[in-house]
């Protein structure tokens, strides 16, 4: 039996794309509302208590409402905003983040998506930080650039609209109270949030990002635990040989593009103890959509790649 799936709020860049990623699956029914009826609240908590799985793609305020408004005790809930990613209950989406972390995203009620900038961080971090090869409380910071897509749809509009006119390397974030802080911190291991100063690109989607390491282990002993510890993991993530090279043409924070991929570069030079770790995906795949059909594939224990 097909499983019900309403995606609240799939007129959005996300939701749109997460059910571009479903339409053709005969393992999924997906409900849909009236448009005429996207501001109904009843007929928007109609449909979350009749699905088996509700993916909201919402505002963190009104994904809120949206959990609150699911009465039963059998839909399960995805959520792709910010609002339960360090919240007690909920289970977080990053299937290679732990070896045990698919399993639970499995029997979970609950799963928060992850953003799309701490999954790079954390996927580059945790596993050096739980083997010891870096400590958890010295001070990082993190650096990178995303697509405009990552800005929602005000941002998308801008930037098509401003053509070649648009900024190039637009620095954002510049409080440093980014919202996804607390979760990098968290899920990565880390003792104390990182400075982090990401960027916006005018090109739409894909992104890198790059924690930069002083006074750091050598290339080869930071590759050795990425690599041994995405091997045994099954998923969508891997690790890039280790190369010595000035610079590498190909990496391009749009390769992965309608992919649900992330790949892990060790950069280093030995001599120096300087290391810079970097991570390649799609802020609307792995970053986003993808991690959510990834998630949604776990809970109903479909095929890993059904939809990706």
């Amino acid at each position: 039996m097909a499983a019900t799936v309403f995606i609240d709020g799939e007129a959005g860049t996300t939701g749109l794309e997460i059910r571009e990623r479903l339409a053709q699956r005969r393992d999924i029914e997906l409900i849909s509302i009236d448009p005429a009826k996207r501001k109904d609240q009843a007929e928007r908590q109609r449909l979350l208590n009749a699905a088996d799985i509700a993916i909201l793609c919402l505002p963190d305020d009104a994904a809120k409402e949206s959990v609150a408004l699911i009465t039963n005790s059998t839909t399960r809930v995805i959520d792709a905003s910010s609002a339960f990613r360090v919240a007690k209950g909920w289970t977080y989406g990053f299937a290679e983040m732990a070896d045990e972390q698919a399993q639970a995203i499995a029997g979970a009620k609950r799963v928060s998506n992850p953003g799309c900038w701490p999954q790079g961080p954390v996927a580059l971090l945790r596993p050096l930080i739980a083997a010891k090869v870096l400590a958890g409380d010295a001070a990082y910071s993190i650096h990178g650039i995303t697509g405009y897509s990552g800005g929602g749809r005000t941002m998308i509009e801008a930037y098509e609209a401003a053509g070649p006119t648009a900024n190039p390397f637009l620095l954002y974030g510049l409080s440093f109270k980014h919202k996804h802080l607390p979760e990098m911190q968290r899920y990565a291991g880390l003792s104390a949030a990182p400075l982090f100063t990401p960027a916006v690109g005018s090109f739409r989607q894909g992104m890198i990002t790059v924690v930069p390491l002083t006074g750091a282990p050598t290339g080869a002993e930071l590759h050795q635990v990425l690599s041994e510890t995405y091997a045994k993991r099954p998923g969508f993530v891997d690790v890039a040989p280790l190369t010595d090279a000035e610079r590498i043409a190909d990496l391009d924070p749009q390769m992965f593009n309608g992919t649900n991929h992330l790949r892990l570069h060790v950069l280093a030079n030995d001599a120096t103890r300087q290391a810079a770790l970097v991570a390649v995906y799609d802020n609307l795949g792995k970053g986003a959509s993808g991690a959510a059909v990834q998630n949604l594939n776990l809970m109903i224990g479909a095929a890993l790649t059904a939809g990706l």
